[in-house]
């Protein structure tokens, strides 16, 4: 589906010349929305949208992790990173503990659980876009949109 998708948007580009096209912001905000699409799509089995599933995925992985490694590691605010652990508070899922001044979140069996889909679903999207793109040149745009947001960001 999405490589019928990405040939018809190339050949509308193509087609209609658009000034957008070579517009860095323009492109980039494009190839996120379907990207977003894609990874709603191969989450939907979790039951978590993309961003929830990440979250457990980087705590399942770091139990005890702090809310700032975490932040820096999925690349989001102190404050969306705190909202998305109290979401997943309430929903069962994580919990925070205090350790002196630092808290520390950890997985409950519930998340711990939901491993083997959450990695299922990761390697879905993985698949998908590798599929329409090719292994090497998802791989290098990966590294390449990693590099230019590093440089940007500081």
């Amino acid at each position: 589906m999405y490589k019928h998708f990405f040939i018809f948007v190339h050949s509308i580009m193509e087609s209609t010349k658009s000034k957008y096209c070579n517009c860095l912001y323009h492109s980039a905000n494009a190839f996120a929305r379907v990207m977003t699409k894609m990874a709603d799509e191969a989450f939907a089995p979790t039951g978590l949208s993309t961003s929830y599933a990440f979250l457990l995925m980087t705590v399942n992985e770091s139990p005890g992790i702090q809310p700032k490694a975490i932040s820096c590691q999925m690349q989001l605010t102190p404050s969306t990173v705190t909202r998305l652990i109290e979401k997943m508070e309430y929903r069962g899922l994580l919990e925070r503990k205090s350790k002196g001044r630092a808290t520390e979140v950890f997985p409950t069996e519930n998340a711990l659980a939901l491993r083997p889909v959450l990695k299922t679903a990761w390697q879905s999207l993985y698949r998908q876009y590798t599929d329409i793109l090719g292994k090497e040149v998802a791989d290098k745009l990966t590294d390449d949109i990693h590099q230019a947001y590093t440089m940007i960001e500081q």
